[in-house]
């Protein structure tokens, strides 16, 4: 078991040559040259007595196995035969997927990522047609999805790996049980201002009746799965503190990481998310693009008139990961009510946290893990929180948001295209010019 939880390194970009070491000699810290991670021995931390103190006061609420010489429990202690026991393979797998985690979490933080930018060579490195221009992949998601397919690939237990960042899904492994999808670090065009980043993901069991199917199909049905189905999911937060939030079926916890020793430590055990809460988050410059139902639910709730009679307050980082991480501690609703955020590595998993947590996902109309994923990258309207929060919210019927920003130059011009074609009654070609029109103005996000 040691052996498998010992990863090999082998990180395939172009720019960054990792080692094992999580610190370099200050000679060696060089962008163009390598990221490398030197660990420090093993001691006695002021975050690890923190951890101790949430421990004490949370006693009972946890249930996993710890430290009985330090009072604190790791991920690992956590999820292991002396706590959740979840299995020798998913043990495995989520050991890399901590370890590959760390690395991200040293690249965003490292005052040379800003240089990827000036390597041409690695924009184009993967795909991006998925994606809009706005979320075209930068530099640092292309080398955080290496860095997580070289773990993966690394872990042994994963068949296919479906992210953000690839137009298709990859297969790793045909003996893989797991199947992992992902987003690699979403809200990346911020870091240049130092706003919080994340990772999320969600893991599925691989369906062994498609064993014998072609290997792209078998990988793209694998990663189609409902939310209903998976076994696990999380995300990593890269913020004042790196901080990893998951759920394996049996509650939503998170674990802080102890930069002195490289441990994520048990912090938040068993969260619960407030039936209730007093902030609302969401791009508020949108407000007169969203339909009636949206506009009066927010209009409501800000002056205290909805069924919580407290006045909501606004906060909105527009980072996902770091609006619902403060939504899960807090309560309130996290929301992007256009067909903006994907079914897939997105809504799914988070959906999964905050359901664990006895919260809600939605979107806007039904419950997103009931939903069944028929594209890769399908995006859709995300509400997430809490349980009393998002039913009130649906309650008001139309709160999906159908008009995209900066978009109305395209709906006129299609409103034209399709006036003339009925004057002209040129019937036939109406559909064709429409997607005309839909190529020569993409949608913003």
């Amino acid at each position: 078991m040691q052996q498998l939880l010992s990863p090999t390194i082998s990180y395939p970009s172009p720019l960054f040559h990792l080692t094992s070491h999580p610190f370099p000699p200050k000679s060696d810290f060089c962008p163009t040259h390598r990221l490398s991670f030197y660990p420090p021995p093993k001691m006695a931390s002021f975050s690890g007595f923190l951890a101790k103190s949430q421990m004490d006061m949370t006693a009972g609420g946890g249930g996993g196995g710890g430290d009985g010489a330090n009072g604190f429990s790791s991920l690992m202690d956590y999820v292991g035969k002396g706590g959740l026991d979840v299995g020798d393979d998913l043990l495995v797998l989520l050991h890399h997927i901590e370890f590959a985690c760390k690395r991200i979490a040293a690249l965003v933080a490292s005052p040379f990522n800003s240089a990827l930018g000036k390597h041409s060579a690695l924009t184009g490195a993967t795909s991006g047609a998925a994606a809009s221009d706005r979320d075209k992949p930068k530099p640092l998601d292309i080398v955080a999805n290496e860095i997580i397919l070289s773990s993966l690939r690394n872990s042994g237990k994963v068949s296919v790996m479906a992210s953000e960042e690839d137009d298709a899904p990859i297969w790793i492994n045909d003996d893989g049980p797991f199947v992992v999808v992902l987003d690699p670090l979403d809200g990346s065009r911020n870091i240049d201002a130092s706003i919080p980043t994340g990772t999320i993901f969600g893991v599925y069991n691989r369906l062994t009746e498609l064993d014998n199917q072609p290997k792209e199909e078998k990988a793209l049905l694998n990663s189609l799965q409902s939310g209903t189905k998976l076994v696990a999911a999380g995300y990593v937060l890269y913020s004042s503190a790196t901080i990893l939030c998951a759920s394996f079926g049996s509650g939503t916890h998170a674990f802080t990481l102890d930069r002195s020793t490289g441990d994520f430590i048990l912090t938040h055990p068993s969260i619960r998310i407030p039936p209730r809460g007093q902030i609302y988050s969401v791009n508020d410059a949108r407000y007169f693009d969203w339909p009636e139902g949206l506009r009066q639910y927010i209009d409501t709730v800000r002056q205290g008139k909805g069924k919580f009679p407290k006045k909501y307050s606004a906060r909105y980082i527009c980072s996902l990961v770091a609006d619902f991480h403060r939504t899960v501690l807090y309560g309130g609703i996290a929301m992007n009510p256009r067909d903006h955020l994907r079914l897939v590595y997105e809504a799914n998993p988070l959906s999964y946290l905050a359901e664990q947590a006895g919260g809600k996902g939605s979107d806007g109309k039904s419950r997103i893990l009931s939903i069944q994923p028929v594209k890769l990258h399908q995006r859709l309207p995300l509400f997430l929180g809490s349980l009393e929060d998002i039913d009130e919210l649906e309650s008001y019927g139309d709160v999906q948001q159908k008009v995209n920003p900066g978009n109305r130059g395209s709906v006129t011009a299609k409103c034209a295209v399709i006036k003339m074609s009925t004057v002209m009654g040129i019937e036939c070609c109406q559909k064709s010019m429409e997607e005309q029109i839909d190529t020569d103005y993409p949608k913003v996000h």
